[in-house]
C-alpha cells in the first residue's frame, strides 16, 4: 500500500524541515492540486518506506480551502493556508512548531518575503496565526489558552487521569486546549521522565473529543531564574507517537505549570526544554482579560527533491 500510495505522487516537488527536532515533509500547491488522502500522506511521512516525517505540511492558498475561504475573507493578509496532517495521515488543527517551518519554506519557496521584525498572517484549522521573523528564527503567536474540562479543572486543579505504560497507577493531570487538545502531567522526579516508556498511547481519561497530546513535565531547579521559568518535557502525540518536540504542547505545558502555581502566575516568560532542544513561551495578557501565548524557536529546512517511482 505505501509503494503505490507514492507512485500516485510521482514528480511531486518536497522539502524537508524541522523545528527543534519535530519534523515535516512540506510541499508547496499554489493552484490547489495536491490535496493529499490520508494513505498518501502515511506514506510520505513512513520512515522506512517514505520520506520520514511527524507530519506532513501543504502550502496552499486559504481561498482554496473548503470550509476555510472565509478565513481569508475576513483576514485579507492570511493568503497562505497552513495544511497540517500527523504522519498518519489524519487531520490536526495547529502544531507550533509546524507553523515555524510553514512560514520559514513559504520564504525559501519565494511565496513570502518577511524580513527580521515583520509579521505574516497564516491561515489553519485553528484560525489565523501571527508569525513574526526573529534574528533567530520565528515567534508564532498561538491565540489564547483555555481549560478543556473547565467546571472540574476550576475545582479540583486538575480535570483528568493518565496512565503511561510501565506505571501501576493513574495520575491527575490538566487538560489544556491550544486550539488542538493536550493532556498535560507533572512529575517531580527527572528520572521518571527520563525512564518513560512513550512507546505506547497513554491512557488519558476522559479523552478530549478528538483524542489529545500527552506532556510528561518536570519543573527545573530552581524554577525560576533571571526572570524566566524552566521546565522540561518529553510529548506522546496523537497520531504520530513521541516526538523530539511539540510547539503547542510546550505551551500548553508551560499554562498548566502556571495554573497549579497560582503564586507563579505572574511569571509570563518560559523556557521549555525538550529532546530536540528548546523552545521560548511567553504569555501576553489581552483586553478580553485571556492570555495569548508566544512560541519562539528556529526552524530550518535540511533537504529538496522529487518523488520518484519505483
Amino acid at each position: 500500500m505505501t509503494i503505490s500510495a507514492l507512485n500516485e505522487l510521482e514528480g511531486l516537488s518536497f522539502a524537508k524541515g524541522h523545528a527543534t527536532g519535530n519534523d515535516f515533509v512540506l510541499i508547496s500547491d499554489p493552484q490547489g492540486h495536491h490535496d493529499l488522502n490520508a494513505q498518501q500522506v502515511a506514506a510520505l511521512c513512513h520512515r522506512r518506506f517514505g520520506l520520514g516525517g511527524d507530519g506532513l505540511i501543504r502550502a496552499v492558498p486559504t481561498s482554496m480551502v473548503s470550509g476555510y475561504e472565509s478565513q481569508v475573507a475576513e483576514n485579507p493578509e492570511a493568503q497562505w493556508f497552513m495544511d497540517y496532517r500527523n504522519s498518519d495521515g489524519s487531520i490536526a488543527e495547529m502544531c507550533g512548531n509546524g507553523v515555524r517551518a510553514f512560514v520559514h519554506f513559504l520564504m525559501a519557496e519565494g511565496l513570502v518575503n518577511l524580513e527580521v521584525g515583520q509579521t505574516l498572517s497564516i491561515g489553519s484549522r485553528a484560525g489565523v496565526k501571527k508569525v513574526q521573523r526573529t534574528a533567530n528564527g520565528y515567534a508564532a503567536n498561538l491565540g489564547p489558552w483555555g481549560l478543556i474540562h473547565e467546571d472540574k479543572a476550576t475545582a479540583e486543579s486538575v480535570d483528568s487521569l493518565v496512565l503511561a505504560s510501565g506505571w501501576n497507577q493513574h495520575r491527575p493531570a490538566l487538560s489544556i486546549t491550544m486550539g488542538n487538545p493536550h493532556t498535560v502531567v507533572a512529575l517531580s522526579d527527572p528520572q521518571e521522565l527520563e525512564a518513560l516508556d512513550l512507546f505506547h498511547v497513554p491512557e488519558v481519561e476522559p479523552v478530549p473529543a478528538n483524542g489529545t497530546n500527552v506532556e510528561f513535565v518536570v519543573p527545573a531547579e530552581p524554577l525560576l531564574s533571571n526572570g524566566v521559568a524552566t521546565v522540561r518535557m518529553r510529548v506522546h502525540e496523537r497520531g504520530v507517537g513521541e516526538t523530539l518536540s511539540c510547539g503547542t504542547g510546550a505551551c500548553a505545558a508551560a499554562a498548566a505549570m502556571r495554573y497549579w502555581a497560582h503564586s507563579q502566575a505572574t511569571i509570563d516568560h518560559w523556557t521549555v526544554q525538550i529532546p530536540g532542544g528548546e523552545v521560548g513561551v511567553d504569555f501576553v495578557p489581552v483586553a478580553s482579560g485571556r492570555e495569548e501565548v508566544v512560541l519562539s524557536g528556529p526552524a530550518v529546512l535540511v533537504a529538496r527533491g522529487v518523488l520518484g517511482s519505483d
